[in-house]
């Protein structure tokens, strides 16, 4: 019986095998933004509730799609993230309940996903970029820095976020 069982295990755990050598966004660089994957409560700076943000990995991890709800409820958004192979980048396309639309492309550096948009021009006339950072944190935290910046040197801060692990 020993030896069935045995025999058994080995070939449940290379048919396992088999099945994630088939995964084609199965390599670091898909897990790159893993860190943010979770259901969270944001936090202003003020450390007053933002919002709620529900993000989890779809399509056999090939997007990392996020749900956005402002704590008020009017503001939702959501986004999809993935890394693209061809590019060797990752990329976001978000859309929310305003009609805002972001495509924003960057990689990871260390503990942080940096993303940014092209440079565009906006009604004033002024060339604007934006540039969000996610850190992952030791405690398990992630901060979220939005940044616009104008004309290359103004720079505002568009959201502060905390992301804490919701209960």
């Amino acid at each position: 019986m020993r030896p069935l069982i045995f025999t058994l295990i080995f070939a449940l755990a290379a048919l396992g095998n088999a099945q994630n050598s088939d995964c084609k966004c199965c390599t670091e660089n898909h897990d790159a933004f893993d860190f943010w994957v979770g259901t969270w409560e944001v936090f202003n700076k003020n450390e007053t509730v933002a919002g709620y943000n529900n993000i989890t990995q779809i399509q056999d991890n090939c997007i990392i799609q996020e749900h956005w709800k402002s704590a008020k409820g009017k503001y939702t958004g959501t986004s999809n993230s993935f890394y693209n192979a061809k590019k060797k980048r990752w990329e976001q396309i978000w859309v929310d309940n305003q009609g805002g639309v972001l495509h924003l492309k960057g990689n990871r550096e260390g503990n942080q996903m940096i993303l940014s948009t092209d440079e565009e021009t906006n009604e004033k006339g002024q060339v604007v970029k934006h540039r969000v950072t996610w850190t992952k944190n030791e405690d398990g935290t992630v901060r979220q820095y939005w940044e616009v910046i104008t004309d290359g040197k103004d720079i505002a801060v568009a959201f502060d976020g905390l992301y804490k692990k919701a209960e």
